[in-house]
């Protein structure tokens, strides 16, 4: 599904993308594919995985049964070694690079005292070292392009204390992406390379949202973001460089103004979630709310109560700890690890697997099923500490808790 049409632009090119077995990385390929480029997959996945789709293989295969030349490479950017070879190899068989795309990243959304420092490596060594050193060995043969553009996956660089709040390691390691950006958009200028980052304003149905979340009907498709990758990857290198770019700008701008069927659920296009590092536009904000009613917390805790069941403790098997801020300040627990479950004010007995801290309204709201914890969590309402998985398990008890009310 693409709603922009391919020119021709990159017909011969050849693209050399990172993390281009499955995802983005992978769309953006296919839409390069269909103008006749050649692409060289540059991946880690070789063997099917148990639980993600497609291999480096795989992926080849799609592309060239839409037209393009595909090169399966198999590369873990912190490896020095694989990458100068998967560049040796794509010389030798496409005779050159024109046009990099840094899309391989890790993720974890923990705050600093739960990241290890081997997923904290894991992150730099893959966001940031991986698209210096990627960019850094394709240098001498993008500088022979006459159409030479680096594209890195990540966001604009947003100094808003709340992004570095609540996963400083991770906003660390996709900001040293934007980073590369920065200082080689101006750097690069003499060789007329185009260096750019594209992000995009929501959230898009990839294996991490799908691991993040539980479910796509907020997120968009993938072709949202190799769309207005194409869109930019056809700009003149020369006069297009050093853009934060976000996907749906991109794409209105070249006169597409319905993106409703990017939508993974079109009946939820105007409902989708926030992507990181970005502010809440007007659009997607909830109107003004009035004041929250006394005692609305005690009320909704006596219902939580009535829902607790022996079922519900041994699926959920987690301890919540939630900071109400603002008019009904205060502290309140709920126990669904032990005995037959429990909840009321007061830190729990039991240390919490998870800590949320949120406005008195957004709770109300979160827990009356009005505001997802997901949703909540993207557009930075809810702030988590500790296991982001089982906090996520509270949307199930939340639809149950709806129900009753």
């Amino acid at each position: 599904m693409s709603l922009v049409a391919n020119t021709g632009k990159l017909a011969g090119r050849t693209l050399f993308i990172t993390g281009a077995s499955r995802g983005i990385g992978k769309a953006i390929a296919l839409k390069a594919a269909k103008d006749g480029a050649n692409v060289v997959v540059a991946a880690k996945t070789a063997e099917p995985h148990p639980k993600l789709p497609g291999t480096i293989y795989t992926a080849a295969e799609e592309i060239e049964a839409l037209g393009g030349k595909a090169l399966p490479c198999i590369v873990d950017v912190r490896d020095e070694k694989q990458v100068q070879k998967a560049i040796d190899e794509a010389v030798k068989k496409f005779n050159g690079i024109d046009i990099l795309i840094n899309n391989a990243s890790a993720i974890s959304l923990t705050g600093t005292a739960h990241t290890d420092m081997k997923r904290y490596d894991l992150m730099h060594n893959i966001n940031t070292r991986g698209t210096f050193l990627a960019s850094k060995l394709c240098l001498p043969l993008l500088q022979n392009s006459d159409h030479a553009h680096i594209l890195n996956l990540s966001p604009p660089l947003n100094m808003n204390p709340y992004w570095f709040s609540v996963h400083v390691a991770y906003t660390m390691a996709k900001y040293g992406m934007s980073m590369c950006v920065l200082g080689m958009s101006e750097e690069f200028k003499q060789y007329n390379i185009g260096v750019n980052a594209l992000w995009p304003k929501t959230a898009i149905a990839t294996a991490a949202i799908e691991m993040l979340t539980g479910d796509t009907s907020t997120s968009r498709k993938p072709e949202i973001v190799s769309d207005a990758a194409y869109v930019m990857l056809c700009k003149d290198p020369k006069k297009y460089t050093g853009k934060f770019e976000i996907d749906e700008d991109v794409l209105k701008a070249a006169g597409i103004k319905d993106l409703t069927p990017y939508a993974c659920d079109p009946s939820n296009a105007n409902n989708l979630l926030i992507d990181f590092f970005l502010e809440v536009p007007d659009e997607f904000k909830e109107p003004e709310k009035k004041a929250a009613s006394e005692g609305q917390i005690p009320q909704l805790f006596a219902l939580i109560t009535k829902t607790i069941t022996p079922e519900l403790v041994k699926k959920t098997q987690a301890v919540f700890q939630f900071n109400v801020k603002g008019k009904e300040e205060g502290v309140w627990h709920l126990d669904l690890k032990n005995g037959d479950g429990v909840c009321g004010q007061g830190e729990p007995k039991n240390p919490a697997d998870a800590v949320l801290t949120m406005d008195s309204q957004n709770f109300a709201d979160m827990f009356a099923g009005k505001l997802k914890p997901a949703t909540a969590f993207m557009m930075g309402k809810l702030k988590i500490k500790g296991d982001m998985q089982k906090a996520m398990k509270l949307e199930k008890m939340m639809k149950s808790l709806k129900a009753k009310a």
